[in-house]
């Protein structure tokens, strides 16, 4: 392409034509209008007489202009015009061409600007004929050569994912990369990382790198944090520069359970700072409603932070040691802290063998002296799940031996018999005051009231694991508050009582702080991995690499020792995952997450993703040496004194200059009502387009040979298979669509998920052939298994199990047990049968229900097996004499049940009615 500044031409030697404009303009100038012509009987008394001079009339200037700036338009619209070319200085070449994606949540940011820049980049790579591929280092896979124009179709279904590329996923892409030279385009995410160096070594061997990178400003959120009754949440920027103001938002239900910003504050960083800090003080309902904050206005997952069970509304379990006395509120032991906890908790009532299998929080005993054997040992599982055991003390504790000689296994310091008493009328000292708060105490921050007072209490014994066990202590140096940790659990004791009986602070304000600060404080820590061995981890919601949550019920469980300390990734995404007891939060970012802008070495040219959009002028031009000639013509017209006789055709000019504008909208609603009369005229089968044109075709005699055994074999037509686009058309009109599966076959986009689902939840079936089963059984082990799952991933699958022996499939139409195509993998998944489905008596099958498995998983490559050429003759080989065809004659078979069942459903298993039916008509 030569370049003229801001404008390019891909064939810039037919700019010569312009030279001739000149000529042409001399050459209509000589040549006269045509003469008008007028019907006039006296004009004969002339005939016969000269004129010694004459004159030629010329044609106007301005239609001359016209004329010329016509040709001009043309010649200038062959050239090939382009505003804003790329340029090519840099890039220069006609090699293959590799563009290396990090695609991680760090891109999706600006992810329409890079998908806008890697557009301009395969139609520069089109003009100059070069092939291209894709290499995504957070999802490698097998790079392939082709067509920028095949590539340029498939940029929709291109996304970041939420994660960052690891070492083993680089070192796979630098065994993927092809043994031939190319060049490379590297589209970084800006974050520096070590993992890069072997890969950028290995394309630098193979030809000129360059790298497309924005300096733009990322920006990400780490998981809030719960410190002294505040939630405390951290910003921080990839690079330093100005001040400036984001706002961060939580969003949550609304009490009638509607989605709704629950919070948004602005949060400021200053000049060259790389973080911000925001304190929000909520109250614990808002709080417990939050699931999730974002920077606002931000789409990446980075920019998500998810909670878990540290903000949620907490349960906690009450039990007092004595019966309340009646009429006495004040005086019951658990008065107060109905008072104090309700408004934040759920609150429990009942025995503690009753409560423990609801699985609270918090359990409150308050003077409860002894427990069982059996009471001791489940309170002991629950604290070791991570349970918080919260006691205080009375009469009862101080009257009894617990504790005394050895510890407690449910106390958490050995106790003196008797207690304590101050300020008392037999007693000569004052009421003691709490002191302040240690550093390693929860309750660290928190005012303290001059008039809460002490005047009873049960004493610790001194002990060499006292003083660490101590989080809140009297003036005169005595345990208050002491703590101690059982497995992820804790048992804490008040060594007052619940109630005003001992003490002033359940009538203050501190008392609700400290039992807010402990119930928080007993769930906000994140358990180890070595604690979450053995347990399988669900994702509830996971996020994708905008930021979206979506239902993870798909997915496969994660292991919980993965769940801690595995990096994210395909197998484990950022999300919240649900356990038995409670949910753990996987944010992107965390605390130890490193943002550094990357460092690119001197010799990589490194370009920026701003730059003003590639835009053909060619068709543009085409267009107004078009509109130039048509005003010329009419202009013609008007001079020779035609335009009234003109009038009468100026529907078929009309007509003609319509057909010469667009129709785009128009052929393509005449296009799909084409496709929807084929396709509903008579049943039609159906494959999903791979991009490989072999496979492609391959299936389409699969179909074809499938169609013409149903044709000779059934009561069903079939007329001819067609191919689908998942993108552009409609699947309604198909009952089944084959999906062969290859590794480099495009992800479909959102708009094309959404139509999938909607025809399997309207009754469609898709046949998904991983192709694979020669080399293993079907599953996650083969890259085409792999690949299907990734594609299937979005998809509203039910469970799935291997065909069993009683299924419809077997009887449909022919009876069958093995279901082989070119392979004879015996692993076929349909849609699992209901846990309760029963035999019925006399019958060889379960009553099942009439609801037809929306998907058919298997790797047995049946097209090959169906293939016929259009002479009927087999297009691939099965083997050998007999054993091959009678392969062949049992995968039509297979292929004749599965459209007979797509067709009927389970018809079959409404024999399980017959008898009842023969006895109704016995009778």
């Amino acid at each position: 392409m030569t370049l003229f500044g801001v404008l390019g031409f891909t064939t810039p030697w037919l700019l010569l034509g312009l030279l001739a404009l000149p000529i042409l303009w001399v050459i209509l100038r000589a040549v006269p209008p045509a003469p008008i012509r007028r019907m006039f009987p006296g004009v004969v008394l002339l005939l016969g007489l000269k004129d010694d001079d004459q004159i030629t009339d010329r044609t106007p200037w301005w239609l001359l202009l016209l004329r010329v700036l016509a040709v001009a338009a043309v010649i200038v619209g062959l050239a090939g015009p382009v505003l804003n070319p790329e340029n090519e200085t840099e890039a220069s070449g006609d090699g293959p061409l590799l563009v290396v994606m990090d695609a991680s949540w760090a891109s999706a940011g600006d992810w329409r600007a890079r998908i806008s820049a890697l557009d301009g980049l395969l139609a520069r790579a089109g003009r100059d004929g070069r092939p291209v591929a894709i290499l995504r280092l957070t999802n490698p896979e097998p790079v392939q050569f082709l067509s920028s124009e095949v590539l340029r179709t498939r940029l929709s279904g291109l996304v970041p994912e939420a994660w960052e590329p690891s070492a083993d996923s680089v070192s796979r892409a630098v065994e993927l990369l092809p043994e031939v030279r190319f060049d490379s385009y590297w589209m970084s995410d800006g974050l520096n990382r070590e993992i890069r160096a072997p890969l950028l070594a290995a394309l630098e061997a193979k030809g000129r790198v360059t790298v497309f990178e924005s300096p733009r400003a990322l920006y990400a959120l780490e998981p809030a944090r719960f410190e002294e009754g505040k939630l405390n949440l951290t910003l921080r920027r990839l690079r330093e520069g100005p001040a400036n103001e984001v706002f961060l938002v939580g969003h949550g239900p609304d009490p009638a359970g509607n989605p709704a910003v629950l919070v948004r504050s602005s949060v400021g960083f200053e000049s060259d700072a790389l973080s911000a800090g925001i304190e929000l003080a909520l109250p614990a309902e808002l709080r417990a409603r939050i699931n999730r904050f974002e920077i606002e206005g931000i789409r990446s997952a980075g920019a998500v932070s998810l909670p878990d069970d540290s903000l949620r509304r907490r349960e906690i379990a009450l039990i007092a040691g004595r019966e309340d006395r009646e009429g006495l509120e004040l005086l019951s032991p658990l008065h107060y802290l109905h008072r104090a906890l309700e408004p934040n908790a759920d609150l429990l009532d009942g025995a503690l063998m009753d409560i423990l299998p609801a699985n609270p929080d918090v359990i409150v005993l308050a003077d409860v002296a002894k427990l069982t054997g059996s009471e001791q040992e489940e309170l002991t599982q629950w604290l070791e799940k991570g349970g918080m055991l919260l006691r205080f003390a009375g009469q009862r504790l101080a009257a009894s031996d617990v504790s005394r000689e050895t510890e407690d296994p449910m106390m958490p310091v050995r106790l003196r018999a008797g207690g304590r008493t101050v300020g008392g009328a037999m007693s000569w000292g004052e009421p003691k005051t709490l002191a302040p708060f240690g550093e390693d105490s929860p309750f660290l921050g928190l005012p303290i009231p001059g008039d809460v007072t002490v005047s009873s209490q049960v004493m610790a014994q001194p002990d060499p694991t006292l003083a660490d066990r101590v989080i809140a202590q009297l003036t005169d140096g005595t345990p208050l508050v002491t703590r101690k940790r059982v497995g992820q659990g804790q048992i804490v004791l008040f060594h007052v009582t619940a109630n005003a009986e001992w003490s002033t602070l359940p009538l203050s304000g501190l008392f609700v702080q400290m039992l807010e600060r402990l119930a928080v404080y007993s769930a906000a820590s994140t358990p180890k991995a070595k604690d979450l061995e053995g347990t399988i981890w669900q994702p509830a919601m996971v996020l994708d690499g905008f930021g979206v949550l979506r239902d993870g019920g798909t997915l496969p469980g994660v292991a919980g020792e993965d769940l801690i300390q595995a990096a994210l990734g395909p197998d484990l995404r950022p999300g919240l995952y649900q356990g038995e007891d409670r949910s753990i939060a996987r944010n992107v970012v965390t605390p130890e997450t490193e943002l550094t802008p990357m460092q690119w070495p001197a010799n990589v040219t490194v370009e920026g993703l701003n730059r003003p959009e590639e835009t053909p002028l060619a068709g543009w031009l085409l267009a107004l040496a078009i509109g130039l000639l048509l005003i010329d013509v009419i202009a013609s017209l008007a001079l020779s004194g035609r335009l009234r006789a003109a009038r009468a055709n100026s529907a078929a000019i009309l007509a003609a200059a319509m057909l010469i504008m667009p129709h785009d909208a128009v052929a393509q609603t005449q296009d799909d009502d084409a496709l929807a009369i084929a396709a509903t005229a008579d049943v039609v089968l159906a494959h999903v387009l791979t991009g490989d044109a072999k496979l492609d075709q391959l299936a389409a005699a699969g179909l074809r040979g499938l169609s013409d055994s149903l044709f000779f074999r059934t009561s069903v037509e079939p007329a001819k298979p067609m191919a689908i686009d998942l993108e552009t058309d409609e699947l309604a009109f198909f009952p089944l669509l084959y999906w062969p599966i290859t590794t480099d076959q495009p992800t479909p986009s959102a708009a094309a998920y959404a139509k999938l689902n909607t025809y399997l939840r309207s009754g469609g079936m898709i046949l998904f052939d991983t192709r694979d089963a020669d080399i293993a059984g079907f599953g996650a082990n083969t890259p085409n298994g792999r690949k299907l799952q990734a594609l299937a991933a979005p998809l509203d699958i039910p469970p799935l199990e291997s065909v069993p022996q009683d299924h419809v499939l077997t009887r449909t139409f022919y009876l069958l047990q093995e279901f082989p195509g070119r392979y004879t993998g015996r692993n076929v998944w349909v849609e699992a049968a209901p846990p309760d489905a029963e035999l019925i008596e006399g019958m060889p099958f379960r009553n099942l229900n009439d609801n037809v498995t929306p998907v058919v998983i298997g790797g047995n490559d049946w097209a090959s097996a169906w293939a016929r050429d259009e002479r009927g003759n087999p297009m691939v080989s099965l083997g050998s004499s007999f054993s091959g065809e009678r392969q062949r004659e049992i995968a039509y078979r297979f292929g004749v049940n599965l459209v007979m069942h797509v067709l009927t459903g389970n018809y079959k298993s409404d024999q399980v009615h017959v008898p009842a039916l023969l006895d109704r008509l016995g009778n």
